[in-house]
């Protein structure tokens, strides 16, 4: 791991930012970038997507088999509003009694609506659609 932390270390250096700081916990499999820089606050979205994507190019050559990527926190703020979201519309199906449908989330995101729903005995929730378009459905169980 100590390998891995060196290389995109070195990787984030020749992209030309000097403020930044990796942290690995070999534990867990997981790794935190945090880059002061106001370009990646501007493009973080798309900036945790293709540095993930580059990463994980990065471990075939490790003996990692799975490794999370985080920068500057934007994947743990966005658990914790996606869970926010499943909670508003559990309540909202229930209040209105009828079925919420949630906004396309990749696997990732829906493994984290259903398992917080999970334990709610009086709704139940569904992926529905296709590739790209594939969300969740929360229905009120009558």
């Amino acid at each position: 791991m100590d390998k891995l932390q060196e290389k995109i270390k070195t990787m984030i250096g020749l992209m030309g930012f000097d403020d930044f700081s990796v942290n690995c916990d070999a534990g867990e499999n997981k790794i935190s970038v945090f880059i002061n820089d106001e370009l990646v606050e501007k493009f973080l979205p798309g900036f945790v997507e293709n540095f993930d994507h580059l990463v994980k190019l990065m471990i075939k050559k490790e003996e990692i088999s799975t490794i999370f990527v985080d920068v500057n926190n934007y994947r743990r703020k966005r658990e914790g509003l996606i869970v926010e979201l499943a909670k508003a519309s559990a309540r909202k199906s229930l209040a209105e009694k009828k079925e919420v449908s949630l906004p396309a989330m990749n696997a990732y995101e829906r493994r984290l609506v259903h398992l917080e729903l999970a334990p709610n005995p009086d709704i139940k929730t569904e992926s529905m659609g296709d590739g790209k378009e594939r969300h969740i459905i929360i229905r009120p169980i009558n």
